[in-house]
């Protein structure tokens, strides 16, 4: 088997045709189990929220106009209110 490598740029597109041509199997004898986290998340807290139809449907319109995730929206509405009460 001939010896493959992965390009080495921050081209997206470039990376993009690589692997669209080859598969992790090819690469099997180098790669290495790596024991310690490589991404780690910082503690979070998710609250449930209950809102009737009629509020999140206003709440999804509100965040489509705006481009973003209705939890992205809500956190944003949070961290306003919390920042102008103290």
């Amino acid at each position: 088997m001939k010896s493959l490598r992965v390009p080495r740029t921050d081209s997206i597109e470039e990376l993009a045709r690589f692997w669209d041509s080859h598969d992790l199997t090819d690469f099997e004898e180098e790669l290495e189990e790596v024991t310690t986290p490589v991404f780690e998340r910082k503690p979070e807290t998710v609250i449930p929220l209950h809102l009737y139809l009629e509020e999140l449907e206003a709440l999804r319109r509100v965040a489509q106009a705006r481009g973003i995730e209705e939890a992205a929206l809500l956190r944003e509405w949070v961290l306003e209110k919390l920042h102008a009460t103290v």
